[in-house]
């Protein structure tokens, strides 16, 4: 069975583009919250957040999150 590493650019990126996080989520409209949990990797995007998000961040979903296989 493989386990998949997930891990995100979005405090990264949310830099680039000067927002703060509750900026972020008005924006998706989620809460500040949301964002932080996704930030830390407490929480999954489901694809439709993931896809508002790379929107908002002016950056495609591959760029923000970064996931690696590995075998167990």
């Amino acid at each position: 069975m493989k386990k998949v590493a997930f891990r995100t650019r979005m405090k990264e990126l949310r830099a680039r583009e000067d927002l703060t996080q509750e900026q972020l989520a008005d924006r998706v409209e989620v809460r500040r919250e949301t964002i932080g949990h996704i930030e830390h990797g407490r929480y999954n995007p489901s694809l439709t957040l993931a896809y508002l998000i790379s929107r908002a961040l002016n950056s495609t979903m591959e760029e923000i999150f970064i996931f690696r296989e590995d075998e167990v």
